[in-house]
């Protein structure tokens, strides 16, 4: 990072602070504080309770600063010259909402000198789980934070996050096994991939569904538009809201 990164984002977590707001640092340093891995990046993750991020635009507008809601489904922007903060509130699915209970988990650390809350690593796995754009998949990242916080996940938690779209943790599981074939083993609760797998067996079991739906557009809705455009399947996330 140079000077006037780390001065950018000592002065915004300062104001974060200032704001009374609770809040949580996620993003590359999440990533960087659960792996030691390093991006370069321009921009803050700040995570925070939906209710909470208008308070936080009118707060940094007054200081100065430009504050935009750039997708009110899930994503607000506090601009500075060429650096910014992502507040984020929800998934662009609306699927992980940043509610209390995160904070309950949220881990301390300290970055740029400044004491912050890191966003817990089970919800920073379940927020990337849905992440498999044409542009950006993040399943390089969720490996990374399994192979070195796994022996400390709370899986149990972490597969409640999912449960309802257990499909992908079971897809993540697998494609651990495929990335670190000598790791897995110490790394992955066998009751935990032995339950997901008889649920994926199971499912050969029931009846088909009586209308033919897409789940694609949950975790890329660019590349599955053709699905419910074109060729007439109904969209998971439009029936679910």
């Amino acid at each position: 990072m140079n000077n006037e990164s780390v001065a950018f984002y000592s002065e915004a977590l300062h104001l974060l602070h200032e704001s009374g707001v609770p809040f949580m640092l996620g993003g590359a340093f999440a990533i960087f504080h659960y792996t030691g891995l390093y991006r370069d990046t321009k921009d803050l993750d700040i995570f925070l309770k939906p209710a909470d991020y208008p308070r936080v635009l009118k707060f940094f507008a007054d200081k100065g600063y430009t504050a935009v809601q750039h997708d009110v489904r899930w994503l607000a922007k506090v601009f500075k010259g060429d650096y910014f903060i992502d507040i984020i509130y929800n998934s662009v699915n609306n699927i992980c909402t940043v509610d209390d209970s995160w904070f309950e988990y949220a881990q301390d650390g300290t970055f740029c000198d400044v004491n912050v809350k890191l966003l817990p690593p089970e919800e920073l796995i379940w927020c990337k789980s849905y992440v498999w754009n044409r542009e950006r998949f993040d399943g390089a990242d969720i490996n990374h934070v399994m192979l070195k916080q796994g022996k400390n996940l709370d899986w149990k938690r972490l597969l409640c996050r999912l449960d309802p779209h257990w499909h992908m943790l079971l897809a993540q599981l697998i494609m651990f096994q495929f990335v670190y074939p000598s790791e897995y083993r110490d790394i992955i609760p066998k009751w935990l991939f032995d339950e997901l797998m008889s649920r994926a067996n199971s499912q050969y079991d029931m009846p088909a569904p009586f209308l033919n739906v897409c789940r694609g557009p949950m975790i890329d809705n660019t590349q599955y538009c053709v699905d419910i455009k074109e060729w007439n399947y109904k969209s998971y996330t439009i029936m679910t809201t």
